[in-house]
């Protein structure tokens, strides 16, 4: 069994089973499905393609006008001091309220789910790679991903709600593809259908594309995002029902902000459905902008690299706080919640107040809402930069930096010195316990850098230096993730802007390029440092000269056909192994022979039913007890265990027959076979485990089992420390 580092806390891992378990008791019911049940069964799938869509969208819709309203709130009460000249108490009331948030959210990650500390994209990932990790998609890290998020986003905190909601789209999925949970009492007979690993896979699939959808108002990024970043596995049929799932999406917030709009959600429905419209600037370009973009792909793939390398070493500094407990971990929230409220509140003290221009068609300074023209300190008809940017909610500073025809609303000084406060602010703060999200303060930072390129070649370039905020943004984003389609798909939807597409491509390409030659995206930089063994699409280049056989662990536990219960209830007793390899011999067989492979799981279930005989034969009697369903996988409620089995003294001397459970077709590979052809194969498939069988004949039928373990670079260089690791 492995280990990992789940939200801040290190629990148990396991595999998920994602290949078709094709054994007696499952065939039988194959053969008995008639056409209605089948077509239940894909209703189902759609309807709950529907209700994913539905709920994601209900929950990004409440998680937005929370925020807008609670964050907005804070700030008018902030700016009401502040227009009273009372600067000391304006500091008090917004610095307290900030901290109040904070441990709130703090306490909610500290005592609850800390599972649902973070973004989650990579527990989602590693999820999607076949890891099934301890409450990464329980109902109660879908609680405190929701209100923690609001909490963290209206503290002030330089996070995005963005990356929480794709880990609340899988957790809603989730929740409902496993028939509910028994935990809570919330359980759904119609829902067994879904009882399994590989179809809740697809569900949180088209969860994960559902919260980007919610998040961005991107349905088609959702679904590129999906297939780019989070799944490991796709097919043409799961395309179809993320696209549905995410349109679902974008129905549901398009009704809500067109009702927002009529003045009915508070402070929330200025920014429409498309959050930072920028199709009103001219998007035409030449040569001298081409160079501007060049520049910028370089600037982004630098700074990507750099800020993944910081946000790696400050993770692994916070995680050593986070193990002494839940206090340390919320003193910790304070303390950047109080840091963070000081740079807010003290920078724009250091600005020039600007004159408000005369051309505009907003009011100038910005009153009692969120705006461009914030007055701070400045006098009537004057405003402060820094303050716009600082003392408007994230979304709004994103906004600002975007705007169009306004070249000179903010001072360059005043742009380095955002520029540095929130690539500094936005590296400290991840990592702490409260969901945050990566993708709004990168945005922030590269729109800084984005806008001051402009600046610089405003003489020769003939764009607006809104859109060089916004392909500043681009490459930021590309160095730091390291995705290309789906990032350029969303900003695309997010800003509305299609003439700007080639430029887009253009820097994001550059800046991938750039910061992959210093290390990995920032999302599996994350899943290395919280130990989740994910599988790579491509096999190390050392496995080439290594087989399967080099690196299989031992020993091996292997079962008759039909075997003694005192055996069985040995071997799960002394082992962690979650599949034995069923070997048939004589009189079953003429020679022993590999019969299948048997799940841990399976075998519990079997014990528990008390099928035994006292002699060592063949029987019936399991396929007519059970049925396919009694093996379903358990959901986030307990799930039989080796202690919960009553088997009694003179049980120990009886026999039960493991053929009908057996997967009599499990997948192997001859011990020779190269571990890079193994590896590649073992993670296109989704398997847990690989069967490993002798070259030649006269000897045991099974060499071994390779699983997930087996794969992982830590455990082969460390059975041979000669091994170089190279990086493709």
């Amino acid at each position: 069994m492995l280990i990992a580092i789940v939200g801040s806390n290190v629990c148990p891992i396991e595999s998920l089973d994602y290949e078709i378990f094709e054994n007696e008791i499952f065939k039988q019911d194959w053969r008995s499905a008639n056409k209605s049940r089948i077509l239940k069964y894909v209703v189902l799938k759609w309807a709950l393609a529907l209700v994913i869509g539905l709920a994601t969208g209900l929950v990004g819709f409440f998680n937005n006008i929370s925020v807008e309203n609670i964050a907005g709130y804070k700030l008018l009460l902030t700016s009401s001091f502040m227009a009273k000249e009372e600067y000391y108490k304006a500091f008090a009331v917004y610095a307290s309220m900030n901290v109040g948030l904070a441990t709130a959210a703090a306490a909610l990650c500290a005592f609850i789910a800390p599972a649902a500390a973070g973004s989650g994209i990579p527990e989602v990932k590693a999820y999607l790679n076949g890891i099934d990790a301890y409450s990464i998609l329980a109902p109660s890290t879908l609680f405190v991903k929701i209100f923690g998020s609001i909490l963290g986003v209206s503290a002030g905190f330089v996070v995005g709600k963005e990356g929480p909601m794709v880990h609340t789209g899988a957790c809603i999925a989730s929740l409902l593809g496993q028939g509910g949970s028994r935990k809570y009492h919330l359980t759904w007979s119609w829902l067994r259908y879904f009882k399994n690993d590989r179809d809740r896979r697809d569900l949180i699939t088209c969860g994960a594309a559902a919260g980007v959808a919610a998040a961005f108002r991107a349905p088609v990024g959702g679904v590129l995002f999906a297939l780019e970043e989070a799944a490991s596995w796709w097919r043409s049929a799961l395309l179809w029902r993320t696209f549905f799932t995410t349109a679902v999406v974008a129905i549901v917030l398009r009704c809500f902000v067109q009702y927002c709009d009529t003045g009915n959600c508070g402070l929330f429905g200025q920014g429409g459905l498309i959050m930072y419209d920028v199709s009103a600037a001219d998007a035409t370009y030449s040569a001298p902008d081409i160079l501007a973009v060049l520049l910028l792909g370089v600037i982004g793939g630098i700074f990507g690299s750099i800020y993944n390398y910081l946000v790696d070493k400050v993770i692994r500094t916070y995680s050593i706080i986070h193990e002494k407990g839940a206090a340390p971990k919320i003193l910790l929230v304070i303390t950047i919640s109080l840091l963070t409220s000081s740079v807010s509140y003290g920078l724009p003290w250091f600005a020039t107040c600007i004159a408000c221009p005369t051309d505009v068609t907003v009011s100038c300074p910005t009153v009692g809402k969120a705006g461009n023209y914030i007055s701070f300190n400045c006098p009537t008809g004057y405003y402060n930069d820094i303050a716009s940017l600082f003392l408007n909610t994230n979304d709004d500073a994103i906004r600002n930096l975007f705007s169009t025809d306004t070249t000179k609303e903010f001072h360059i000084y005043s742009l380095f010195i955002f520029f540095a406060a929130v690539f500094i602010l936005g590296i400290i703060t991840y990592g702490i316990a409260i969901p945050s999200g990566l993708f709004i303060p990168v945005i922030l930072a590269g729109a800084c850098y984005g806008r001051l390129v402009g600046r610089l070649f405003e003489s020769i370039s003939s764009l607006d230096t809104g859109l060089f905020a916004l392909l500043g943004a681009a490459s930021l984003l590309g160095g730091t993730m390291r995705m290309t389609v789906s990032l350029c798909i969303i900003l695309l939807e997010l800003t509305n802007d299609l003439l700007l597409l080639p430029l887009v491509m253009l820097v994001l390409l550059i800046s991938k390029t750039v910061a992959d030659n210093f290390n990995k995206g920032i999302y599996d930089q994350i899943v290395k440092i919280k130990g989740l063994p994910y599988l790579e699409a491509h096999a190390e280049p050392y496995m080439k000269d290594l087989v399967t056989s080099d690196v299989v662990s031992g020993p091996l536990v292997t079962f008759s056909g039909v075997e003694k219960v005192g055996y069985i209830m040995h071997a799960l007793r002394t082992t962690g192994h979650n599949g034995f390899p069923v070997i048939d011999e004589p009189p079953f067989s003429d020679t022993p022979e590999l019969c299948g492979l048997v799940l841990r799981s399976h075998l519990l279930t079997l014990l528990n039913g008390k099928v035994f005989s006292k002699e060592r034969v063949r029987g019936e009697e399991i396929l007519r007890r059970f049925g396919p369903f009694d093996f379903a996988k358990a959901g986030s409620g307990k799930g039989l265990k080796v202690e919960d089995l009553d088997i009694e003294e003179e049980d120990m001397e009886m026999y039960v027959d493991l053929h009908p459970i057996t997967n009599a077709s499990p997948y192997t590979v001859v011990e020779t076979m190269s571990l890079a052809k193994a590896a590649i194969l073992f993670r296109q498939l989704g398997l847990r485990h690989l069967c490993l069988v002798p070259k030649s004949q006269g000897r045991s039928p099974i060499v071994g089992i390779l699983t997930r373990h087996d794969f992982m670079p830590e455990h082969i260089l460390g059975l041979d420390p000669n091994i170089k690791r190279h990086n493709n």
